[in-house]
């Protein structure tokens, strides 16, 4: 049974439906426990409860991130506080709070079925590699600090070189057909990637005008 991991300072019932009902192994920590001892659990999914106080569930969102826990994110949120924060800088999805329990149910398996990872061995792009077992990305021997969506995003892509996606194709193959938001998420990812790929490497994800991205391979 899938193991997700859920960052809340209230009690599990506040939060979720019953456990019985979720299909899922759900271990309640404290808000501020997104440390170290996260990867440790080796969850599917983590989900942070940002209802009582939206700032300290993005700060414990951010902090999953920088530890570099290997799994996808999802905040619970209320419907008021979706536009307010930038849920896009640590979150690869959001939960209303109050949703009907087979929507949240459906969600957390589809949360929980993206973090699934196969053993595909390493990818490589020039001086670009990726790990999709370890979840680490080096370019000329600097690791990138990647959300977990980035992180699919590139690995898809690296994946297929030479071949262009539209925005709306990504949006379906990367963040899947529940994904409410729209094509810009694509762009900001892509202007995420570049930067941290840096000057000498940004070339590598290229842009197609009026039709979307790929990955190009420097040799070829």
């Amino acid at each position: 049974m899938p193991r997700i991991v859920l960052l809340s300072d209230r009690s599990l019932p506040e939060v979720l439906p019953p456990p019985s009902t979720l299909g899922h192994d759900v271990k309640t920590e404290r808000l501020e426990a997104g440390g170290p001892h996260l990867r440790a659990l080796a969850p599917a999914a983590v989900l942070v409860d940002a209802v009582a106080d939206p700032e300290a569930g993005l700060a414990a969102a951010r902090a999953v991130r920088r530890i570099g826990v290997p799994a996808p994110l999802a905040v619970v949120v209320r419907d008021a506080d979706l536009e307010r924060l930038p849920w896009i800088d640590a979150a690869d999805d959001v939960v209303v709070a109050g949703a009907a329990p087979a929507e949240i149910r459906l969600r957390l398996d589809l949360l929980a079925r993206r973090g699934a990872v196969s053993p595909e061995g390493t990818t490589r792009l020039g001086e670009l590699s990726l790990d999709t077992e370890s979840y680490r990305v080096v370019v000329a021997g600097r690791q990138l600090d990647l959300t977990f969506k980035e992180f699919e995003l590139l690995r898809f892509l690296m994946q297929r070189p030479g071949r262009v996606f539209t925005r709306s194709a990504l949006l379906r193959e990367v963040w899947g057909y529940d994904y409410y938001g729209g094509t810009r998420t694509v762009d900001v990812h892509v202007r995420r990637l570049r930067a941290k790929l840096g000057p000498e490497h940004e070339t590598l994800v290229q842009t197609v005008r009026g039709v979307g991205y790929l990955a190009v391979d420097p040799v070829s």
